[in-house]
Protein backbone atom coordinates (compact mmCIF):
# COMPACT_ATOMS: atom_id res chain seq x y z
CA UNK A 1 0.00 0.00 0.00
CA UNK A 2 1.14 3.66 -0.57
CA UNK A 3 -0.54 6.42 2.28
CA UNK A 4 -0.39 9.94 2.61
CA UNK A 5 -0.80 11.34 5.91
CA UNK A 6 -2.01 14.92 6.28
CA UNK A 7 -1.89 14.39 10.13
CA UNK A 8 1.94 14.94 12.06
CA UNK A 9 0.79 12.29 14.90
CA UNK A 10 -0.71 10.04 12.28
CA UNK A 11 2.32 10.51 10.11
CA UNK A 12 4.09 9.00 12.96
CA UNK A 13 2.32 6.11 14.11
CA UNK A 14 2.33 4.72 10.39
CA UNK A 15 5.84 5.50 9.70
CA UNK A 16 7.47 3.60 13.34
CA UNK A 17 4.35 0.55 11.89
CA UNK A 18 5.96 0.25 8.93
CA UNK A 19 7.60 2.77 7.08
CA UNK A 20 7.28 1.39 3.78
CA UNK A 21 3.83 2.43 3.05
CA UNK A 22 4.12 6.38 3.92
CA UNK A 23 4.52 7.88 0.55
CA UNK A 24 3.56 11.67 1.43
CA UNK A 25 3.25 13.98 4.45
CA UNK A 26 2.88 17.01 5.49
CA UNK A 27 5.69 20.17 5.98
CA UNK A 28 4.58 19.76 10.00
CA UNK A 29 5.53 15.80 10.06
CA UNK A 30 8.84 16.61 11.99
CA UNK A 31 8.59 12.39 13.54
CA UNK A 32 10.33 10.29 13.39
CA UNK A 33 13.07 12.81 12.26
CA UNK A 34 14.22 10.75 9.42
CA UNK A 35 11.44 10.62 6.80
CA UNK A 36 13.42 9.51 4.05
CA UNK A 37 12.49 9.71 0.54
CA UNK A 38 8.63 11.01 1.96
CA UNK A 39 7.15 13.75 -0.57
CA UNK A 40 6.00 16.72 1.62
CA UNK A 41 2.49 18.02 0.39
CA UNK A 42 2.01 20.99 2.04
CA UNK A 43 0.26 21.72 5.38
CA UNK A 44 -2.50 20.14 7.04
CA UNK A 45 -4.50 23.36 6.59
CA UNK A 46 -3.82 23.50 3.04
CA UNK A 47 -2.22 20.69 1.31
CA UNK A 48 -0.96 20.41 -2.26
CA UNK A 49 -4.39 18.22 -3.54
CA UNK A 50 -2.21 17.91 -6.87
CA UNK A 51 0.39 16.57 -5.56
CA UNK A 52 -1.34 13.82 -3.19
CA UNK A 53 -3.13 12.90 -6.36
CA UNK A 54 0.04 12.20 -8.50
CA UNK A 55 1.62 10.36 -5.80
CA UNK A 56 -0.69 7.65 -6.33
CA UNK A 57 -1.95 6.79 -2.76
CA UNK A 58 -4.33 3.68 -2.23
CA UNK A 59 -5.34 5.50 1.70
CA UNK A 60 -5.13 9.52 2.69
CA UNK A 61 -5.05 9.32 6.45
CA UNK A 62 -6.80 12.44 7.91
CA UNK A 63 -8.32 14.38 11.26
CA UNK A 64 -11.61 15.96 11.28
CA UNK A 65 -9.58 18.56 13.77
CA UNK A 66 -6.17 18.94 12.02
CA UNK A 67 -8.00 19.36 8.39
CA UNK A 68 -10.21 20.87 6.51
CA UNK A 69 -13.48 19.53 4.94
CA UNK A 70 -13.01 21.05 2.03
CA UNK A 71 -9.28 19.53 1.10
CA UNK A 72 -10.59 16.77 2.28
CA UNK A 73 -13.40 16.30 -0.42
CA UNK A 74 -11.64 17.42 -3.49
CA UNK A 75 -9.34 14.48 -2.35
CA UNK A 76 -12.31 12.30 -2.72
CA UNK A 77 -13.30 14.19 -5.38
CA UNK A 78 -10.07 12.89 -7.52
CA UNK A 79 -11.15 9.44 -6.62
CA UNK A 80 -8.80 8.80 -3.87
CA UNK A 81 -9.65 6.83 -0.75
CA UNK A 82 -9.91 9.10 2.57
CA UNK A 83 -10.02 7.61 6.17
CA UNK A 84 -10.67 10.88 8.68
CA UNK A 85 -10.15 9.73 12.61
CA UNK A 86 -11.94 11.75 15.45
CA UNK A 87 -9.91 11.74 18.66
CA UNK A 88 -11.28 13.93 21.63
CA UNK A 89 -9.80 11.69 23.87
CA UNK A 90 -6.99 9.04 25.13
CA UNK A 91 -10.11 6.06 24.43
CA UNK A 92 -11.00 7.35 21.31
CA UNK A 93 -7.20 7.78 20.49
CA UNK A 94 -6.34 4.19 21.16
CA UNK A 95 -9.46 3.21 19.27
CA UNK A 96 -8.92 5.62 16.30
CA UNK A 97 -5.17 4.08 15.70
CA UNK A 98 -5.78 0.42 16.01
CA UNK A 99 -8.95 1.08 13.48
CA UNK A 100 -6.32 2.82 10.96
CA UNK A 101 -3.21 0.76 11.98
CA UNK A 102 -4.81 -2.66 11.98
CA UNK A 103 -8.04 -1.97 10.17
CA UNK A 104 -7.03 -0.05 7.58
CA UNK A 105 -3.96 -1.37 6.96
CA UNK A 106 -3.99 -4.63 7.89
CA UNK A 107 -0.96 -3.96 10.06
CA UNK A 108 0.22 -6.63 13.21
CA UNK A 109 -0.93 -4.35 16.42
CA UNK A 110 1.98 -2.25 17.29
CA UNK A 111 3.74 -3.02 20.12
CA UNK A 112 4.26 0.76 21.51
CA UNK A 113 0.53 1.13 20.78
CA UNK A 114 -0.01 -1.66 23.60
CA UNK A 115 3.20 -0.17 25.54
CA UNK A 116 1.15 3.38 25.50
CA UNK A 117 -2.10 1.84 26.97
CA UNK A 118 0.01 0.12 29.64
CA UNK A 119 1.44 3.67 30.51
CA UNK A 120 -1.61 5.53 30.68
CA UNK A 121 -3.07 2.69 32.47
CA UNK A 122 -0.37 2.89 35.14
CA UNK A 123 -1.00 7.27 36.03
CA UNK A 124 -1.87 8.28 39.37
CA UNK A 125 -2.82 11.62 39.58
CA UNK A 126 -0.21 14.08 41.28
CA UNK A 127 -2.73 15.61 43.02
CA UNK A 128 -5.90 18.16 42.27
CA UNK A 129 -4.86 20.98 40.43
CA UNK A 130 -6.67 23.79 38.05
CA UNK A 131 -4.77 25.29 35.66
CA UNK A 132 -5.16 27.44 32.44
CA UNK A 133 -3.57 26.13 29.08
CA UNK A 134 -3.40 28.93 26.37
CA UNK A 135 -2.59 27.12 23.13
CA UNK A 136 -2.07 30.44 20.73
CA UNK A 137 -1.21 34.28 21.83
CA UNK A 138 -1.92 37.51 19.98
CA UNK A 139 -4.57 36.79 20.77
CA UNK A 140 -4.76 34.18 23.83
CA UNK A 141 -6.82 31.12 22.73
CA UNK A 142 -6.54 28.17 25.55
CA UNK A 143 -7.93 24.77 25.45
CA UNK A 144 -11.65 24.43 26.30
CA UNK A 145 -14.39 21.60 25.88
CA UNK A 146 -14.00 18.22 24.90
CA UNK A 147 -9.83 18.03 23.79
CA UNK A 148 -7.56 15.06 23.58
CA UNK A 149 -5.25 17.36 25.34
CA UNK A 150 -7.23 18.33 28.04
CA UNK A 151 -8.15 14.57 28.83
CA UNK A 152 -4.74 14.13 29.23
CA UNK A 153 -3.88 16.61 31.61
CA UNK A 154 -6.86 15.51 33.59
CA UNK A 155 -5.61 12.03 33.88
CA UNK A 156 -2.33 13.43 35.58
CA UNK A 157 -4.40 15.55 38.18
CA UNK A 158 -4.83 18.76 36.37
CA UNK A 159 -8.28 19.90 35.95
CA UNK A 160 -8.93 21.75 33.06
CA UNK A 161 -10.41 25.82 33.71
CA UNK A 162 -12.23 25.81 30.66
CA UNK A 163 -13.46 22.65 30.70
CA UNK A 164 -16.81 23.81 31.00
CA UNK A 165 -16.84 26.94 27.80
CA UNK A 166 -18.97 26.19 25.19
CA UNK A 167 -16.17 26.54 22.99
CA UNK A 168 -13.20 24.17 21.95
CA UNK A 169 -10.77 26.78 21.81
CA UNK A 170 -12.17 29.97 23.19
CA UNK A 171 -10.48 33.42 22.89
CA UNK A 172 -9.79 35.35 26.35
CA UNK A 173 -8.71 38.29 27.28
CA UNK A 174 -5.45 38.13 29.05
CA UNK A 175 -7.07 39.53 32.16
CA UNK A 176 -9.05 37.01 32.68
CA UNK A 177 -6.84 34.43 31.92
CA UNK A 178 -3.86 36.14 34.06
CA UNK A 179 -6.97 36.77 36.97
CA UNK A 180 -9.10 33.32 36.93
CA UNK A 181 -7.71 31.70 40.20
CA UNK A 182 -5.81 28.99 38.34
CA UNK A 183 -3.02 26.81 40.65
CA UNK A 184 -1.02 27.32 37.27
CA UNK A 185 -0.51 27.52 34.15
CA UNK A 186 0.56 25.38 31.47
CA UNK A 187 2.49 26.38 28.15
CA UNK A 188 2.84 23.66 25.52
CA UNK A 189 5.40 25.04 22.56
CA UNK A 190 3.18 23.89 20.19
CA UNK A 191 0.96 25.11 18.44
CA UNK A 192 2.16 28.39 19.45
CA UNK A 193 5.44 27.91 20.84
CA UNK A 194 5.68 29.35 24.48
CA UNK A 195 9.02 29.72 26.34
CA UNK A 196 10.56 30.33 29.51
CA UNK A 197 10.56 34.29 28.00
CA UNK A 198 7.67 34.06 25.96
CA UNK A 199 4.24 33.05 28.10
CA UNK A 200 4.98 32.98 31.69
CA UNK A 201 5.42 36.77 32.32
CA UNK A 202 1.79 37.03 31.66
CA UNK A 203 0.91 35.01 34.78
CA UNK A 204 2.88 36.43 37.30
CA UNK A 205 2.89 34.60 40.52
CA UNK A 206 1.73 31.54 39.19
CA UNK A 207 3.52 28.48 38.48
CA UNK A 208 4.26 27.54 34.74
CA UNK A 209 5.19 24.28 33.57
CA UNK A 210 6.26 24.19 30.37
CA UNK A 211 6.10 21.30 28.62
CA UNK A 212 5.73 19.20 25.18
CA UNK A 213 3.29 19.71 22.57
CA UNK A 214 4.25 16.44 21.23
CA UNK A 215 3.29 15.04 24.12
CA UNK A 216 0.47 16.47 25.22
CA UNK A 217 -1.41 16.89 21.72
CA UNK A 218 0.12 14.20 19.45
CA UNK A 219 -1.39 10.59 19.51
CA UNK A 220 0.63 8.40 18.17
CA UNK A 221 4.12 6.77 19.49
CA UNK A 222 4.79 9.44 22.01
CA UNK A 223 1.94 8.68 23.58
CA UNK A 224 4.10 5.92 25.42
CA UNK A 225 6.70 8.42 27.26
CA UNK A 226 3.57 11.28 27.61
CA UNK A 227 2.85 10.06 31.16
CA UNK A 228 6.27 10.20 32.17
CA UNK A 229 7.39 13.42 30.30
CA UNK A 230 4.02 15.57 31.78
CA UNK A 231 4.46 14.15 35.07
CA UNK A 232 7.79 15.51 34.92
CA UNK A 233 6.95 19.09 33.60
CA UNK A 234 4.21 19.59 35.86
CA UNK A 235 5.93 18.35 38.87
CA UNK A 236 8.74 21.04 38.31
CA UNK A 237 6.35 23.97 38.20
CA UNK A 238 4.29 22.99 41.59
CA UNK A 239 7.92 22.71 43.12
CA UNK A 240 8.69 26.15 42.33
Amino acid sequence: MRVVSLVPSLTEAVARSAPGLLAGATDWCTHPVDLGRVRRIGGTKNPDVPAVTELRPDLVVANEEENRPADLEALRAAGLEVLVTEIRDLPQAFRELDRLLVGALGLERPGWLDRAEEAWEAVEPLGSFSACVPVWRRPWMVLGRDTFAGDLLARLGVRNAYAGHPERYPKVPAAELAGGGCDLVVLPDEPYRFTADDGPEAFPGLPAALVSGRHLTWYGPSLVEAPRVLAAALRTALRG
